[in-house]
């Protein structure tokens, strides 16, 4: 790394100074007097809380603001990029054509490339991002949220940048697809400067130069190299929740949740958490779930009262179309039983389930925060000084309260993915279905999230999840659902999936 750092010239490929910067309709200044220079070919990783600005740094650095994007801004001094790619935190947001391989031919035909030869070009990128597909004019529409995540990697390979934007790149990726678009990201970036906001920071934490740690208000407490940083910050780490090597373990050991968790898997449960499974809360026999005329589910289980279970398996499997069957969303077919009674139709199912979507902009219907959050209180008809001390308790438990006056279309991902999971389920219900709701989340709102998830549990709640991250799996889940090629193909333990995580992870180490 020092070697590398040596080699990178004075001139930077990136820089702003005396940035200040304020979104309409915010109370105050997201960026004040911030400044930031990356010397080319330098790999920068941005860390800090969820909605400390982040992701709207790195569109002001790529020029996006305000050239875009129309924000007011102003500075001392700016450097944009001739060449460079932006990965969106949405991957949704990337695309301007319908099909996989017309999306690829766009920037192919921007560059020039013949006609003829691009074929051959469109088949290596997606095999080079891991995306198997065996016709490539597929609709996009079509593909899971992580192969979308996938799809836009592989325009930036097209696009072959000199300087790499990415913002959560693998946020909605398994654990192998990480790895594998991790490593083909540090392959093909290793003399391109390349600055990242994620998360997922132990895939990365050696590959990167330096860590730009910021604080809530947006300003920059920390910047140097990931090992001083991780080591001489860990108390501001800690103080804002954001994520670093280590965090769970660290977690696990102040965790009252946890805690309990543990004593009620060794067998010495409180009365309070002993929830009794005599019948099942929802049954799936010989059930299948149509996603349109491309992909269904089919599965066969059993769900009971304070179950928490994660759904597990590659991108593309079936898990979000297993949720949206399972609240009837999707037309299905086969038995379903819920709380004693066969299901028909959504309204069988609507008034006892919550149901988090993996976009959290499919789910808003007001116009600010707060009445996002009224939204189901006053439809139940409970009394506006109710509504207002319910809503100011949610606001206050997601971390949403400076944002209330705010569209939710102004939030961050991550802040977007909070107000979504706290409307979703303003009460606990018998049933709760959750898709990738901790992606974008910093190390804080994920505990919190789990927190309330798991209290909810111990009062009788079902939860079903759809996770990505193995810690979740196997520290909050009771059972888990493998799900792959469209089938519900396997129930677990977390200490078995556990297993097979670990030996899965060994044999990739061994393949590098």
């Amino acid at each position: 790394m020092k070697e590398r750092m040596e080699q990178q010239g004075s001139e930077p490929a990136v820089s702003v100074a005396g940035l200040r910067m304020k979104f309409p309709g915010s109370p105050k200044l997201l960026f004040e007097d911030l400044s930031l220079e990356v010397p080319r070919g330098q790999k920068v990783l941005l860390l800090g809380p969820s909605g400390c600005g982040k992701s709207t740094l790195l569109q002001v650095l790529s020029g996006l603001i305000p050239q875009s994007i129309e924000v007011p801004l102003r500075h001392d001094g700016i450097r944009i990029p001739e060449s460079w790619g932006y990965l969106f935190q949405d991957p949704d947001a990337q695309f301007c054509m319908p099909y996989v391989d017309e999306e690829i031919a766009f920037v192919l035909e921007n560059m020039r490339l013949p006609r003829q030869q691009m074929p051959d070009r469109i088949r290596h990128l997606l095999g080079q991002v891991g995306l198997q597909l065996a016709e490539t004019h597929v609709p996009i529409g079509s593909l899971s949220q992580g192969m979308k995540q996938r799809l836009a990697i592989a325009t930036l390979l097209a696009l072959q940048p000199e300087v790499w934007f990415l913002d959560e790149p693998t946020s909605l990726l398994d654990p192998e697809g990480t790895t594998e678009v991790w490593d083909t990201v540090k392959q093909v970036t290793r003399d391109q400067t390349v600055l990242i906001v994620e998360h997922k920071i132990d895939e990365i934490a050696h590959y990167v130069d330096r860590v730009v740690l910021f604080g809530p208000d947006a300003r920059i407490i920390a910047d140097g190299a990931p090992e001083q940083v991780f080591t001489q910050n860990k108390g501001e780490l800690q103080q804002y929740g954001i994520w670093y090597p280590g965090v769970w373990d660290d977690y696990a050991a102040r965790s009252a949740a946890l805690a309990d968790r543990n004593a009620e898997q060794a067998g010495v449960a409180s009365s309070a958490s002993a929830i009794p499974a005599a019948e099942p809360l929802l049954q799936l026999r010989d059930f299948t779930g149509f996603h349109g005329k491309i992909a269904k589910i089919e599965a066969s289980a059993e769900l009971y009262a304070g179950d928490w279970v994660a759904v597990v398996g590659d991108n593309g499997a079936g898990k979000s179309t297993l949720l949206q069957s399972m609240m009837q969303l999707l037309r299905t077919e086969g038995e379903y039983r819920f709380m004693g009674r066969p299901v028909r139709g959504f309204d069988d199912v609507a008034d006892y389930a919550a149901y988090v979507f993996q976009n959290p902009e499919m789910q808003f219907v007001a116009a600010t925060v707060q009445d996002e959050l009224a939204f189901n209180f006053r439809r139940d008809g409970e009394p506006e000084a109710e509504v207002r001390s319910k809503t100011e308790e949610l606001l206050a438990w997601f971390g949403l309260t400076e944002h209330r006056e705010l569209h939710p279309y102004q939030l961050s991902l991550g802040q977007k993915r909070r107000l979504s999971v706290a409307a979703a389920t303003v009460k606990a219900q018998k049933l709760v279905l959750l898709d990738e709701p901790t992606f974008g989340q910093d190390a804080a709102n994920t505990f919190a999230l789990l927190e309330k998830l798991e209290a909810w549990r111990r009062q009788g709640t079902a939860i079903v999840m759809v996770t990505h991250d193995p810690e979740i799996v196997q520290r909050f889940a009771k059972r888990v659902w493998e799900v792959g090629s469209g089938k519900l193909s396997r129930v677990l333990t977390p200490q078995q999936y556990g297993e097979r995580f670990e030996q899965h992870r060994i044999l990739q180490e061994t393949r590098r």
